[in-house]
């Protein structure tokens, strides 16, 4: 093996993942401690952690935006370099994580011991579903009260569909928990010193040596379906060699069959170091995940590019950060080649061709100068001022497009105006870079009443961009309450027949389509389809008016809300060999649509958002009744840990402030997390009130 692909073969690029207050900040504090990048660990409680640097993430004790470092780590004599993003936990920013998953080759997934498997564990789960991202599971916080490895452990086959692998089981727990098993090994890992840097290793204790060898077993079952020398030893009884146990759990683990689990406590430094060990052994290098896959501009032919120096340049840029010093700094992970700083890269989206005047390895907000990239390097570059979240970099002279990203719409919407006359055209330039950082974050102009409109995920979401506002631009702006965002839809199907002419001096402007318009599926969104024969309408005109068709979806005829799920399919129309013109297709398809919207039966939509609530018991009845009044669906309701739990349905419409209730009808010991489901048709009653305040 060369130098270069063992460097490949020894780099991981992962990220950290969970729902909000598994320890997900903590645990990557910790791998900075263990790995020698910082001196001494900090809590999210000391407000100084490394990747929480921004202010209003150690005030509030939450990530906000992901971080991206890198470190390195000694494992059986091979130094592994290791690129970690540490993402949001809080669903407000679910963004985060999804452009960080689409540019990792595995993940850490952190659960919580006593909380188990969490509404937003199970977003992101499913978000590393989509981009085929294997993970291991971290089972943290084995020191607080009601923590339970083996429920969650349960939780996440039950909850997740996934197939978890214990390698590990914890002696111990809550207050009593000291250390671990490992079951490849078959040895107790005992944490001795309270910053985990003194580990004994002894033999398994009396009480945990039936449990052990039951947990050994199932394993070696589970895995030897991977290895055929681990089989063989398997079913002949012969325990296999670590070595082969770990190459049957990896490759199992590569291809999404199993999930190894380990467990720990990063606040009490116990069990970390266990973790870089098992993200060496079993999550990928480059080489391990399949060649990445894009279009070629021109031709729109598939392109493929191995990981490799020797490939053209090929790169994606999955974040865009506004920085005090260096103007937009692109968050790019190079997938083949490589770039020296001063070189030139091809933007093909944009059909742009930009310097890259300097190229940065990224430790949170530090950051130290690279002369050049190559391939599996997750950097930070400088210089590109066209450059868009999800935006590929390439070789001018092998142009590849790279499947690019795709965004939440916002559900949440405020008023919001600059508090002086000299601060408004700050304003709009704040708002200009944090929607360019944030593609979930969109801002207009009201054209009935001139007003700022910024939308986002939710009411959080919204007050940090303020927050971010006074703070990084020293704009002081006053906000509105806060407004869904509704949308419309259409519930039949409608036949129309439009004609657009218009005759001026000179040459007219004549165009006829004929087309129906009826409901497509709930989230499909819009799709077009051009049945028109024997050449009726020229294949540029039907897709002037196909464009025309989706600009008027963008202000419904109800209250002048987006449509949403409405299909097309263009019949037939006629031409005027010398009045007819794109523009004018367009204009037609525009005033067609709205008069086909009328008659396709208009209906408002409302968001609505999955819910979990967890209460004491004793408030319980009083936060269901509650519940039920904001319109709220309940789809179930469990006893965990001591508390009452209920997961359901409910428009966000009615939550607006529901912390503060809660906690007023527990007396503050009440929680609940909220994230965006699915739009819904709003009751009658209320849309008849809704319409006729517009």
């Amino acid at each position: 093996m060369d130098k270069r692909t063992e460097e490949l073969t020894n780099l991981r690029n992962i990220g950290i993942m969970a729902h909000i207050d598994a320890g997900k900040t903590t645990t990557t504090e910790r791998i900075l401690f263990y790995t020698g990048m910082i001196h001494k660990a900090m809590n999210i409680d000391d407000g100084a952690t490394q990747m929480d640097w921004m202010e209003e993430e150690r005030e509030r004790g939450i990530t906000i935006v992901s971080a991206a470092t890198t470190t390195h780590w000694k494992h059986n004599d091979i130094d592994y370099t290791i690129n970690i993003i540490d993402t949001p936990g809080h669903v407000d920013f679910t963004v985060e994580v999804e452009r960080s998953l689409r540019v990792l080759d595995g993940a850490v997934a952190v659960f919580c011991a006593k909380g188990g498997v969490e509404p937003q564990s199970e977003t992101v789960w499913r978000q590393a579903d989509t981009y085929h991202v294997p993970r291991i599971a971290y089972v943290n916080k084995m020191d607080i009260m009601g923590a339970d490895f083996y429920r969650v452990v349960a939780m996440i086959s039950e909850r997740l569909g996934a197939n978890p692998l214990p390698i590990q089981l914890p002696i111990g727990k809550e207050s009593d928990f000291e250390g671990l098993v490992d079951l490849i090994e078959m040895k107790a890992y005992y944490y001795v010193d309270e910053k985990g840097v003194d580990v004994e290793v002894r033999d398994i204790p009396d009480d945990m040596k039936d449990i052990c060898t039951q947990y050994h077993d199932k394993m070696l079952e589970a895995v030897s379906d991977y290895d055929e020398n681990v089989m063989e030893k398997y079913l002949s009884g012969v325990d296999p060699e670590e070595g082969e146990l770990k190459r049957a759990i990896r490759a199992a683990c590569l291809k999404g069959d199993l999930i190894p689990v380990v467990c720990g406590s990063s606040f009490r430094n116990k069990g970390v170091q266990k973790v870089l060990d098992a993200v060496c052994d079993y999550l990928p290098s480059p080489l391990d995940v399949p060649h990445v896959e894009g279009t070629a501009p021109k031709t729109g032919e598939t392109v493929t590019r191995e990981a490799s120096d020797s490939e053209p340049f090929t790169a994606l840029a999955f974040k865009i950060q506004q920085d005090p010093n260096f103007g937009k700094l692109a968050y790019t992970r190079v997938y083949a080649g490589t770039l020296k700083k001063g070189s030139y890269v091809y933007n093909p989206g944009k059909g742009k061709r930009e310097r890259v005047s300097r190229v940065l390895r990224m430790h949170a907000n530090d950051r130290s100068d690279l002369d050049e990239v190559r391939t599996g390097d997750i950097v930070g570059l400088v210089g590109l001022k066209e450059v868009s979240t999800g935006d590929t970099l390439c070789a001018e002279n092998k142009p590849i497009v790279l499947e690019s990203m795709v965004f939440a719409e916002p559900v949440i919407s405020v008023a919001i105006e600059a508090k002086t006359k000299a601060g408004e055209e700050k304003m709009i330039a704040a708002l200009l870079k944090l929607s360019d950082e944030d593609p979930t974050f969109k801002f207009k102009t009201d054209e009935e009443t001139g007003q700022t409109i910024i939308s986002g995920m939710g009411e959080l979401h919204l007050e940090i961009i303020v927050d971010r506002m006074l703070r990084e631009f020293k704009v002081e702006a006053n906000v509105g309450r806060p407004q869904v965002a509704y949308k419309e839809s259409i519930t039949q199907l409608a036949h129309e027949e439009y004609r657009y002419v218009k005759q001026t001096g000179g040459k007219g402007q004549f165009a006829h389509i004929i087309f129906d318009i009826e409901p497509n599926d709930p989230g499909a969104g819009y799709s077009f389809e051009n049945k028109v024969v024997g050449g009726n309408i020229p294949k540029e005109f039907a897709e002037a008016a196909n464009q025309g068709m989706q600009e008027a979806l963008e202000s419904g005829v109800l209250a002048g809300y987006p449509t949403l799920d409405v299909k097309v399919t263009l019949i037939d129309g006629t031409t005027h060999e010398v009045d007819s013109s794109e523009m004018s297709f367009k204009t037609a398809g525009a005033m067609g649509m709205r008069e086909a919207l009328m008659k396709a039966g208009p209906v408002l939509m409302e968001p609505i958002f999955k819910i979990e609530i967890i209460v004491p018991e004793e408030y319980f009845g009083s936060v269901q009744g509650d519940f039920m009044q904001r319109r709220g669906k309940i789809d179930g309701i469990e006893v965990r840990n001591g508390a009452q739990v209920l997961t359901g349905t409910v428009p966000l419409a009615e939550m607006f402030e529901y912390t503060t209730a809660l906690r007023g009808r527990t007396q503050g010991r009440g929680t609940h997390t909220m994230q965006f489901s699915h739009y819904e048709r709003v009751p009658q009653n209320i849309a008849d009130r809704l319409l006729g305040k517009r």
